[in-house]
């Protein structure tokens, strides 16, 4: 595989309203894959390397769309003006309620326990897991993060009730956090790795408490139209992660660039998560499906959401 590093500098980011909704006239000849990707995944390492573009040559012309987060992710596929994206567990749960024959799920990649966390500031009062009853806790909304926080809470004997949720994007988080406006933040990387270098303080991680596994999400319309394009970016995909597992000071430096991050920063969080690519099993389908029933019994879940039905084969 191409080294990222050697291509990323004549690739820039597209930008994701335009994206979405013009192709150039000049892919009206062949099929275009829309794909939504967050910084911080392999998806990122996919489009620095130019491997997808390359092996459909001639056969599928790519675009890329950057979005701040999964939920805003998927409901750009939901609404049709993407093919194939990356989330964490949560986003695929609500919008598969929202809209349940909209998406399939293609895969999954190892748990990242460590790539997310409850930051409260160092000097706070909030010392167990049980001190965040009453507490005003920001979250991006039906993120991975909802699911992981539902699970702190249980933890403690507490539920989603218990708390004063405050539903922010990772940026708008950050501001409020910094300035006192809420009492903690459940976040993930890579904003968890940026908000670390102004010292606040760590309750807990998700280790022992939730996997935090990420997903490919295609819509299910192009998986059933084009399923030989889909197999090809998978296989890209999974060679993209073969790749990663075994260069991660290289991934580090690209997603450094990426976010505006430190090389030391990103290669502490990096060294730590594994990569690869493997397609939905039955254990995994088992795992997701408790994501959903969780939600759905907290009563955060419009409707029963069946996993099984959602998975491509």
């Amino acid at each position: 595989m191409t080294d990222p590093l050697t291509v990323i500098t004549r690739r820039g980011l597209l930008a994701g309203g335009l994206a979405l909704t013009f192709a150039s006239s000049a892919y009206a000849a062949t099929p275009v894959i829309r794909i939504g990707y967050q910084r911080y995944s392999t998806l990122v390492i996919l489009k620095a390397s130019g491997a997808l573009e390359k092996a459909l040559a001639g056969r599928a012309n790519i675009v890329w769309s950057e979005f701040v987060a999964g939920p805003q992710l998927l409901q750009a596929l939901v609404a049709g003006a993407l093919d194939l994206g990356q989330t964490g567990d949560a986003p695929p749960v609500f919008a598969s309620a929202a809209s349940p024959d909209a998406l399939v799920y293609v895969g999954h990649e190892p748990p990242a326990p460590l790539a997310e966390a409850i930051l409260v500031p160092k000097d706070s009062s909030i010392r167990t897991l049980a001190d965040l009853k009453g507490k005003r806790i920001a979250l991006n909304r039906a993120s991975n993060v909802h699911w992981f926080l539902l699970q702190v809470l249980h933890k403690a004997g507490l539920s989603f009730h218990d708390i004063k949720p405050a539903y922010l994007t990772p940026p708008s988080a950050r501001s409020a956090f910094e300035s006192g406006q809420i009492d903690a933040w459940a976040i993930w990387d890579p904003y968890l790795s940026s908000a670390l270098s102004n010292s606040p303080r760590i309750l807990t991680t998700a280790q022992d408490i939730v996997a935090n596994r990420e997903f490919f999400l295609a819509r299910r319309g192009f998986a059933e139209s084009q399923p030989d394009l889909l197999r090809e970016a998978l296989h890209q995909i999974a060679q993209t992660d073969d790749w990663a597992q075994v260069h991660k000071p290289e991934v580090s430096r690209l997603l450094a660039t990426q976010t505006g991050l430190p090389y030391d920063t990103v290669y502490s969080a990096i060294k730590t998560r594994d990569f690869g690519y493997a397609p939905m099993s039955a254990d995994i389908i088992h795992e997701q499906q408790q994501v959903a029933d969780g939600f759905l019994k907290e009563g955060l879940l419009p409707s029963h959401v069946d996993i099984g039905s959602t998975v491509w084969k």
